[in-house]
Parts: structure tokens; sequence; C-alpha cells
């Protein structure tokens, strides 16, 4: 810490400089974060001291967060869904299977989950001492379910699958993975932190949610294709009383017991969350999907024109092909299994697609 402070004007050319190495959006085609809307933007900045880890000291803020998880309820075909709002998908992840192995207390607690599933669930199960039990894909890039129903036993506290897996944008088959949870009595967990705001926009939409009677939570993030501000994650539970296995005593706040991982919270990218929500609307965050998508297709058909074949045919908006590089400034990313990836995100317009390919394709010339 300096000695003294400096002036406004110096601490901002200072950012300033620093703001202009962080890579320009316009290039930016391998994240599954997005430019923040408008609307997002502004309600954050109202409610940028707000704290929802003692919500009696902002109970307006409080009820924010409970009419985003109505509104995801409702989505997700389940009003009374309980929940709340998390840091992301890795939180929502992770409490998700804490959950899972409260509920069900065995002495060697195992959780089946699909060789796509994202690295949070690496954290969560090394966090949890939980024995990870990958089921290999098939050549859909979705979960097998008979060979995930071959490694439930009883001692099983999680069955997982994935709407819009990270690597190859794919929807696992959730309503054959419910009738194992079913079967078995099983608690489901569906990670749907990207595709829980694509797939209900869809023109036929896949069905992942509570609609499902086996699902018995989902992941969601409104910061990817929800354009809040980060971080802005939700995890919603059928049973809304679930969480409450999860409580410990708080006794100096507000609240005396707290369920959740963070203990301070944000308020803010809540407030941007459902500013962004109730802006849009269904018909508005349809026309957004519907937009990526066209753009996600409109790339596929470009590359593949170019000689570049798509590594799978995508249910959500990302892309993946068989090519070794791509031209700079273009910033890609790259699967394990040596993909080129790229995510139709809302700031990935379709000049920018264009742009893409154009020089993808003088490259390749």
């Amino acid at each position: 810490m300096l000695n003294k402070g400096i002036t406004e004007e110096e601490l901002f050319s200072f950012f300033s400089c620093k703001k202009r190495e962080d890579l320009d959006h316009n290039f930016i085609l391998s994240s599954m974060c997005t430019l923040p809307h408008d609307v997002a933007v502004r309600a954050h900045c109202m409610f940028m001291e707000t704290n929802l880890g003692d919500p009696g000291l902002f109970p307006g803020t409080a009820d924010l967060e409970r009419q985003l998880i109505e509104r995801f309820g409702t989505l997700f075909h389940l009003p009374g869904a309980g929940g709340y709002a998390t840091s992301g998908g890795t939180e929502s992840n992770i409490q998700a299977l804490r959950l899972a192995k409260v509920i069900k207390k065995v002495a060697a607690p195992n959780v089946v989950l699909p060789e796509s599933a994202h690295f949070s669930f690496k954290k969560a199960c090394d966090i949890l001492d939980l024995e990870m039990r990958p089921v290999p894909l098939g050549a859909d890039l979705r979960i097998c379910p008979d060979l995930a129903a071959e490694l439930v036993d009883k001692n099983t506290v999680c069955l997982v699958g994935v709407a819009g897996t990270t690597e190859y944008g794919m929807v696992d088959p959730i309503a054959d993975l419910s009738k194992i949870a079913v079967l078995h009595d099983v608690f489901l967990h569906v990670d749907a932190a990207f595709g829980g705001m694509v797939v209900p926009f869809l023109e036929r939409p896949i069905p992942f949610d509570f609609a499902l009677p086996g699902v018995t939570t989902i992941a969601v993030d409104p910061h990817k294709m929800g354009m809040s501000t980060i971080p802005a994650g939700c995890l919603l539970t059928r049973d809304p009383e679930m969480l409450d296995a999860l409580n410990i005593a708080t006794p100096y706040l507000t609240v005396k017991h707290e369920y959740t991982l963070a203990g301070t919270r944000p308020g803010a990218p809540v407030a941007g969350a459902l500013a962004v929500l109730d802006y849009l609307g269904m018909d508005g965050m349809k026309a957004v999907v519907a937009g990526c998508m066209k753009n996600t297709q409109r790339l596929i058909a470009g590359m593949e024109t170019f000689g570049f074949p798509r590594a799978a045919t995508p249910d959500v908006n990302v892309a993946t092909f068989v090519a070794q590089t791509v031209p700079t400034p273009w910033k890609v990313s790259w699967t394990r299994q040596g993909h080129l990836r790229i995510v139709c995100m809302p700031h990935v317009h379709r000049d920018r697609i264009e742009a893409f390919l154009a020089d993808i394709g003088e490259m390749h010339a």
C-alpha cells in the first residue's frame, strides 16, 4: 500500500491502461459470458452496497432474490420452487452435491455423472469427499443412460445430467435420467448453467427441468445467456424446504440460520439478473436465443464451406470444428479432443461471424 494516496486522475489513468490490456469482446469467441445488458448494469449500480448475507438489513433486495427464484421456477415448470442466488454454476453444483450428501447419509457416497460434466464437479467431489463415477458418452456426445443406470447403487447420493455441455453444447437425455432417478429414488441434479437460459426459448425445447418428476435441483447462470452482471447464478430446488438441511446457526445476523455457501452475497447482480428477465420478457429472450442459434448455424455452414467439418451438431449455441488454427486476433478455445470451439453469445453479432469467416477463409485460401 502506498504511504500517500494518489489523485483520482492518476488512479483512473492507471485503471484505463489495465483495462486496455483486456481482450476486446469484438474478438472473443470462446467465452460463455457476454457483455451485460444495459438494464443489468443500471440495476447493478443501484444495489452495489447490498449484502444478501444479512437479508434483514436489505429486505427490498432480498425480495428481488425471491422474485428471481420465482421467475426461474416458473420458467422451469415449477412456480413454487425453492432456491437462492449463487455466484454461478460452480457454487450451485457444489451446493447441490452437498445437499445430496446430507440428505442421503451413507458410508461411501458416490456421484454418477457424465464424462462431459463441468470441472466444478471435480472440485465439489474433492471438497465433499465423494467418489466420482464418470459415465462414458455415446456417439452423440451425450451421457449414455443405460451405462449410468449400471453405475447407480445403494451408495449413490446424486445422479447428474447436463443441459448445455460446456465443450460441445449438448443436452443430455434428462428424461431418461429422470426415470432412473425415480426408479432408484436418487437425487438428480441438472447442471443447466448455460442451457437453462437457452433451451426454454428454443422453438422445440428439450425436456430438462422440473416438468420431469425425477429432477431434484437445477443450476442456471443469468450471467451467461441471461446477460446479467457477473457473478450471478441460481440453484433451484423442487422442494422449497430442502435447503434447510444445510442450515447453520448465524446468531449475530438478522437471520438466525443460513444454508448458503457464501456468507457475504452481493445483491447487485441479482438485481441485474431480474432486470434483464423482466425487461425482455419471454418474447425478448426468445429473440435473443433465436439470434444466437441463427448465428451458430451460419457459422457452421460457413466453416463447412471452407472445408472445416463440424465436430458435433449442437443443441445450443456452441459450435465445434475439426480445425487446427485461427487467425489473430480472434480468441477461440479448444476441446479436450482438440476441436476448435466457438460460443455464439449475444455479443457475437452476425457481422462478427462474417468477419471471422472472411479471415479464416483468407488464411486457408
